[in-house]
């Protein structure tokens, strides 16, 4: 079921009134069943796995918990226990044919032909998400930062939680378990929290369906057969997928923050302004930030974090960025792109110290508007390039998309009209740049104020609330990509 679907107009509407109806004591299992119903809608038998992944984890955490820490063997035994099997589900469903392909390529160097696999393997929707959620679980229990969670209701409803079930975000179970034990004590109705969330959800369709599907079909114009277009288009599309992924990915958030906030849940942020980021550590602290905060402490800091050698510290954060790049997508392109965050990282801390002494020497200000621009732009540029390799198919399609960029890049094409006949006419673009402007202004606002679209629309007086409101309510029903004919496109990270 997808948030931009009709059913999901109709299912939200029927779980919030049937949650606020019963009886307290009863939400938490109404609030599971939903969740298990919304994740059915895509594969009922998947059901199954998400089930698996919760009985296993629920269990390792009660035994974890039942022995005391002097019995350190036993509790990593069960930890270990719980860490395997799920990767185990995880490896088996997302990346068999991956390793499959890529062993048969090594053996056929030495003459071994592999025949090819006859299983037929669907890749479970968000199986990455919710087994990172769970393994999470059993690492804090074990860590001994939470306490295992010994009701199971409260427990599976922690690791299937419909909003944010299927593309994060990755909550943790510190933050999130103990909203979902306060569900049955709590009082009926928060206006704040309900008003808050239909305006993060406002602003969530907003960004899919006018400005992420919009782009989308100028980039799947481009991309499949980027082959045939000179350098201005190639970089057009480059930079309509950036926001194409950026909108896409942060509305699935901005309506799960909102959904959740409706039921009274606050889930942690998952984007903030990243495209305001002045360097690439800086953006990935930014840009999907549970996945990002998720390695942090359960990759980098256990491998060393930066309390360590630099070559230590720099191997770590490779670690961590290549970890990223395969959670990403079973292909190498994905593993090439992660890579590629990890080097830029590693050659802005390599470079630090020269730069500092390069900004001395010649007195660079670098803290004015000017300088700072220069570094927005510059990370972009390392965005807009490194995330080309995520897109393409191959790491082949991505060098030579870039290739192609160089020797075929005629700036007059941008006079000639063509730019128009790529997806989106004229009237389209223009609805396009007006979307990104409202998007840059709410992003803008972020950056200076730290609060997020509900809080602009709320700071507001109440006419220009309104307003607000009723100006993005009628962008999203005249110019949102939908209706007769259209086939909502799935959020790109359904895939990961």
């Amino acid at each position: 079921m997808q948030f931009t679907s009709f059913t999901f107009a109709v299912f939200f509407p029927v779980v919030v009134l049937i949650f606020y109806i019963l009886p307290k004591k009863a939400r938490q299992i109404w609030l599971l069943l939903a969740s298990y119903y919304f994740y059915m809608g895509w594969n009922p038998k998947y059901a199954l796995l998400i089930l698996t992944s919760t009985v296993i984890t629920y269990l390792c955490g009660l035994g974890i918990d039942m022995f005391s820490a002097e019995k350190k063997r036993v509790r990593k035994a069960v930890l270990l226990a719980g860490i395997l099997s799920n990767l185990g589900i995880l490896v088996f469903f997302k990346y068999f044919y991956f390793l499959h392909d890529s062993v048969a390529a090594v053996v056929s160097i030495f003459g071994i032909h592999m025949k090819a696999s006859s299983l037929d393997i669907v890749l479970p929707v968000g199986i990455s998400f919710y087994t990172f959620q769970a393994l999470g679980y059993v690492i804090d229990v074990y860590r001994q930062q939470v306490k295992a969670e010994k009701n199971f209701i409260r427990y599976a409803l922690f690791v299937s939680f419909f909003p944010q079930l299927v593309a994060g975000p990755i909550e943790r179970s510190g933050h999130l378990l103990s909203q979902i034990e306060e569900i049955s004590r709590k009082p009926s109705w928060n206006f704040d929290k309900v008003t808050r969330g239909l305006l993060m959800m406002l602003w969530g369709y907003f960004m899919k369906l006018v400005i992420a599907d919009r782009a989308a079909a100028l980039v799947d114009t481009v991309f499949p057969i980027y082959y045939m277009f000179d350098g201005v288009a190639l970089v057009l599309t480059m930079i309509m997928f950036g926001f194409q992924l950026y909108c896409d990915f942060a509305s699935y958030s901005a309506i799960a923050i909102g959904a959740s906030s409706v039921l009274g849940i606050e889930l942690c942020p998952n984007f903030a302004a990243p495209f305001f980021s002045s360097g690439v550590s800086e953006f990935w602290r930014r840009w999907h930030i549970s996945l990002s905060s998720w390695l942090r402490d359960y990759v980098y800091i256990p491998l060393g974090g930066n309390r360590c050698s630099r070559v230590r510290k720099y191997f770590n954060i490779m670690v961590t960025f290549l970890t990223s790049g395969i959670w990403h997508g079973a292909s190498w392109h994905f593993v090439l792109w992660g890579a590629l965050q990890g080097i830029f990282i590693v050659i802005g801390d390599m470079l630090r110290p020269a730069k500092t002494k390069f900004h001395t020497v010649f007195h660079v200000k670098t803290q004015s508007v000017g300088f700072r621009c220069g570094q927005v732009c510059m990370t972009y540029l390392l965005f807009l390039v490194s995330f080309t390799f995520f897109r393409a198919p191959t790491i082949s399609d991505g060098v030579y998309y870039l290739e192609r960029i160089v020797r075929h890049f005629d700036i007059w094409a941008l006079l000639d009209g063509s730019v128009y006949t790529l997806g989106l006419d004229a009237k389209e673009m223009l609805v396009f740049v007006i979307a990104v402007a409202i998007l840059w202004i709410v992003d803008w606002y972020y950056q200076k104020k730290k609060a997020y679209f509900d809080t602009l629309v709320k700071n507001q007086c109440l006419a220009v609330q309104y307003l607000l409101v009723l100006v993005l309510f009628v962008m999203i029903l005249v110019f949102g990509v939908y209706g007769e004919g259209y086939n909502a496109s799935e959020f790109i990270y359904f895939q990961f």
